[in-house]
């Protein structure tokens, strides 16, 4: 019997011994281990089981070559079951298991990110409601303004130089004197009585030196004589004369024509020196005293028209003249102190009132104007959002339907000067022509470029001279 020829050849590695295949391996165990208890891989791996169970059985008919290999399984990883599998397929089961689990956390992930995106760039995009107003331009009469008080052309409060008690009060509070009437006599009997005294005194004096007069023309007295009785002739008078006048004290008369106050003495009282009696006051004409910087020494003269307006009287405008102009600047100030004379025949005006004053300047003038709320003012200068409007592109849908789009509206903003203001209104210099669509309310909301709505149910108010309303 010949014994068959042995194959001297050693036999072919497979492919399944290769090193980079045997750390695969061992890295899959490692990790099955960790992951093996995390109920998404629990239901992956059971998947992977069914997988590997019938890939096994089509292999085992195919007559593949086969390998005794740990296969996975549910709740422990690499079991000590095994079974004859493809090892290259189950790493390749393996490898697409965990590349599409952390291929979904990363996905959701970026998901997320996204719509968080779109959603915040969005916010930036959303159109803010605002009102608007229209830029016109109208006459505007260049004025000064500024706050004055009212006093009287002449006003005191009267009271007694010598003091004594009150004899007779000759006036009632509120009335209406003239000048140089008696309205108050202090009790004079011992004032009168001594210049009685005083007048007896100097008549003895007068006769004395009448009569030393004649003695000296015979030479029967020397001139020193004469010369003395004509000194004690003057001094008796002159104390005559001081006390008539302080008799003359005891009667307070009015100074001038007006209408008196409330009286503040009664009958019997004692007035000590100074003690206000009653105030008078002359009030017609009646003065306004106000107050304009240094810049309108130019352009104030006496003689220009001024009209006053109290709230006393808010419906009623008093005009008056300038009358007289402080030749100086309070330096504390630079103010330049104006008088302007009004006449009030109905003494509606009182003295200590508080009024408006406004000042006509030359000849009015076109001006662009807005509301004062369509301003923002800042220390960088003031601006306003003009009213961009650029037609929508229809989609083809509506080009066929005919359906016309409203445009879209953008704020743009633009810096202005400011010119003078006039109640609601303040006049633009430039930065805004006439005609041009601003933001009236509703800027706090918008930056430039923003998207707009308009709606403008609701208006500020926009008078060059607004009168408060009473409320509903």
């Amino acid at each position: 019997m010949t014994a068959e020829p042995q194959n001297s050849a050693a036999p072919k590695p497979s492919i399944f011994q290769h090193p980079m295949v045997l750390k695969v391996r061992a890295f899959l165990v490692a990790t099955g281990h960790r992951v093996a208890g995390f109920p998404p891989v629990r239901f992956l791996v059971r998947i992977a089981n069914a997988v590997a169970g019938r890939i096994a059985v089509v292999a085992r008919k195919l007559g593949s070559v086969a390998l005794r290999v740990p296969l996975i399984r549910q709740g422990s990883a690499f079991a000590g079951e095994k079974m004859k599998i493809p090892v290259v397929r189950n790493m390749v089961y393996m490898l697409v298991i965990v590349g599409l689990s952390f291929g979904a956390i990363f996905g959701y992930e970026a998901l997320m990110g996204l719509v968080l995106s779109h959603a915040m760039s969005g916010i930036g995009k959303q159109a803010q409601t605002v009102s608007t107003v229209q830029a016109t331009s109208q006459p505007w009469q260049k004025t000064f303004q500024a706050v004055g008080s009212l006093r009287a052309e002449n006003g005191a409060d009267l009271s007694s130089e010598e003091s004594g008690i009150v004899e007779a009060i000759n006036f009632n509070s509120g009335d209406e004197v003239q000048a140089n009437t008696i309205l108050l006599t202090l009790r004079a009997e011992d004032d009168i009585a001594k210049l009685a005294s005083l007048r007896a005194t100097a008549q003895l004096a007068q006769i004395t030196s009448t009569r030393d007069e004649a003695q000296f023309k015979i030479q029967g007295v020397s001139q020193a004589t004469l010369d003395t009785d004509a000194a004690t002739l003057a001094n008796d008078n002159a104390l005559a004369d001081q006390q008539q006048a302080i008799v003359d004290k005891k009667v307070i008369r009015a100074p001038f024509a007006g209408r008196l106050g409330i009286r503040s003495v009664d009958l019997g009282q004692f007035l000590t020196a100074g003690t206000a009696i009653v105030t008078l006051q002359a009030l017609d004409p009646i003065y306004m005293d106000f107050y304009l910087p240094q810049q309108a020494v130019a352009e104030v003269q006496v003689g220009q028209t001024a009209t006053i307006k109290v709230d006393t009287y808010p419906d009623t405008a008093f005009t008056g003249k300038i009358t007289s102009i402080n030749p100086l600047i309070d330096t504390s100030s630079r103010n330049l102190q104006v008088r302007a004379t009004i006449a009030n025949p109905d003494h509606k005006l009182l003295p200590g009132m508080y009024g408006t004053v406004s000042i006509d300047i030359g000849a009015p003038q076109k001006q662009v104007t807005l509301p004062q709320t369509a301003l923002t003012f800042n220390p960088y200068g003031s601006t306003v959002y003009l009213v961009n409007s650029t037609p929508q592109t229809p989609s083809l849908w509506q080009k066929l339907w005919g359906t016309k789009l409203p445009p879209n509206l953008t704020a743009a903003q633009s810096f202005v000067k400011t010119g003078d203001t006039r109640g609601d209104q303040i006049a633009i210099l430039f930065g805004v022509k006439d005609g041009d669509t601003v933001v009236g309310a509703g800027q706090l909301k918008i930056h430039n470029g923003s998207a707009i709505t308009v709606n403008n149910s609701v208006l500020p108010t926009d008078e060059a001279s607004p009168t408060p309303t009473a409320e509903q």
